[in-house]
């Protein structure tokens, strides 16, 4: 029951479709194609190169450090991509997407609050459990707590996936705009990579393929994935 009602909150605040919304059923079967094939090399190097429990724990909690640091990569690189995107498009349709903006703000603001209201409540309990005594509100913040913990939590990781999924409704803007942004943040993920891991495990040839391989093949499915939104469905963004 908490979960379903965390799911359907988070479903209506960060998964609308929008009307604009392209609905291609064969690219949402090739991104899914591509990630569980993404996720079988990863399983398949780490056998082959290092098989060691560390290594696995490390690609565990990599792709959840990923799922959750997702949404906070858009908040930043996000704007200057979506300008970048307006720009490019031809000045009599600026205005029109700059109007359209209110509905990725919208979800960007709820995603703060709800990051606000879980932090700040999590923060303030661990200060009230330091003290001697109690008093009425700290009684009624540590309900709330208890709250934030049973429903806050597992919508907080929902919000961050649907977030990172739909880039904040963005494609109440353009359908093209979350192809790009994934583009952007595939890319912005693999320096985060590089930096602070530093490259995997293995001979030179499979390093670069394990630490490119995934943003090659995001960029190769975006790049269709917009091609197909201009042959097929005829939607452009410059003539």
């Amino acid at each position: 029951m908490i979960l379903r009602s965390a799911h359907r909150v988070a479903t209506r605040l960060f998964a609308q479709e929008g009307e604009g919304r392209i609905v291609d059923r064969v690219v949402d079967r090739v991104q899914l194609a591509r990630t569980v094939l993404g996720a079988a090399a990863t399983i398949a190097l780490i056998l082959a190169y290092n098989v060691d429990r560390d290594r696995w724990e490390d690609a565990a909690w990599g792709g959840v450090a990923n799922l959750i640091a997702a949404p906070f990569v858009l908040l930043i690189a996000g704007p200057l991509v979506i300008l970048g995107f307006i720009y490019y498009a031809p000045p009599h349709l600026r205005p029109h997407l700059r109007t359209r903006l209110r509905a990725p703000l919208k979800a960007v603001g709820w995603y703060v609050l709800t990051l606000a209201v879980i932090g700040g409540t999590l923060l303030l309990t661990a200060q009230i459990d330091e003290r001697d005594g109690r008093s009425w509100w700290e009684y009624a913040l540590a309900v709330a707590s208890l709250f934030v913990i049973l429903w806050g939590l597992p919508f907080f990781f929902m919000a961050s996936l649907y977030s990172a999924r739909s880039a904040f409704n963005s494609a109440q803007v353009h359908p093209m705009l979350p192809p790009v942004l994934t583009l952007a943040l595939v890319w912005v993920f693999a320096g985060f990579n590089l930096l602070g891991d530093g490259m995997p495990g293995g001979p030179p040839v499979v390093q670069f393929c394990s630490l490119l391989g995934g943003p090659l093949s995001v960029t190769a499915v975006s790049l269709w994935e917009l091609r197909r939104m201009r042959t097929r469905f005829g939607v452009i963004l410059r003539a």
